[in-house]
């Protein structure tokens, strides 16, 4: 599946480096089984945020444990596959279990699910139908949809694409690209023209996507089906957007007023969902996924 922030492609954020004595994180009902467990675990987490190799001083300085401690944890870490004995230091990095369990982790989550809490108190808060997009080349995959409980709804489903450039999600992500990757993500001029309000100009699309970034929220007036409106404002996660979320429903249910109210709505669960530790990982891992597929037909072409 543009995941958590200052990672690699496919990979979760690193996680904090701990500070003071490594036993000031443990669980507060931990027994002396369950404070190892604590111990070991938070090891573990150095060595991710170090992205390298520490010492056996290394460790010690920075846990507040003593050299005999941590050679029984490192011991047990390492007869498991969980840590690696880099050199006679000695000095330790990760080990090839802790990518078993990372892959694990990535594969096992279905973005739809962990983003869909999220989604369903926008759905209900607004009575519109709530998207979440990322951008795939030309068009925008909703990876999440949450509808509202009434008849008259707009109506989608997760894994449907869209064309980017007469979308709001799409729209909102354009806007967030750099100006000399926009182009390959447009259509050929003219644009297919889907409406009387559609652009289909790269000079006019170019002067939308710079408002919307100015305004910092997007929106599809008309311009992909008559009688439909969406609003969408962007997921940042360290500095980037990774992904749009918005809102869509019948156009007479969009004024001033009521668009407001569910830019509010918007911008806080964008904020939600970019402090979701699953939602970023999956993401990330989408993205990392499209990139990979994108280079795959590049090659075959």
């Amino acid at each position: 599946m543009d995941r958590a922030g200052g990672a690699g492609a496919g990979g979760a954020r690193r996680p904090a480096v701990r500070r003071g004595n490594v036993d000031d994180d443990r669980p507060a009902a931990a027994n002396y089984h369950a404070n190892a467990l604590a111990r070991g675990l938070a090891l573990l987490e150095r060595l991710a945020a170090q992205g390298g190799t520490l010492t056996l001083n290394d460790f010690s300085t920075g846990t507040g444990l003593p050299k005999s401690t941590l050679v029984r944890l490192l011991g047990v870490l390492e007869e498991m596959g969980y840590v690696v004995r880099a050199d006679e230091r000695p000095a330790y990095r990760l080990g090839h279990k802790t990518l078993t369990l990372s892959t694990a982790y990535l594969t096992g989550l279905d973005l739809s699910q962990v983003a869909g809490g999220h989604l369903a108190k926008i759905a209900e808060a607004t009575g519109q139908t709530a998207n979440l997009g990322v951008l795939d080349g030309r068009e925008v995959l909703h990876v999440c949809v949450r509808e509202p409980d009434r008849p008259i709804r707009f109506h989608t489903t997760p894994g449907t694409r869209d064309a980017a450039y007469c979308t709001g999600l799409g729209k909102m992500l354009l806007a967030r690209l750099d100006p000399p990757e926009l182009a390959r993500h447009l259509p050929a001029e003219p644009f297919p023209a889907r409406t009387d309000h559609t652009f289909t100009t790269a000079r006019a699309l170019t002067e939308e996507l710079r408002a919307t970034a100015e305004r910092g929220y997007a929106m599809d007036d008309n311009e992909g089906s008559v009688g439909l409106r969406c609003v969408a404002a962007p997921v940042d996660v360290g500095g980037g957007c990774v992904a749009a979320v918005s809102v869509s429903g019948p156009s007479a249910e969009f004024d001033g007023d009521r668009r407001h109210r569910y830019l509010n709505r918007l911008h806080a669960a964008a904020a939600d969902l970019a402090a979701d530790a699953d939602v970023v990982a999956a993401l990330e891992y989408l993205h990392s996924s499209l990139r990979s597929g994108a280079s795959h037909t590049r090659e075959d072409g």
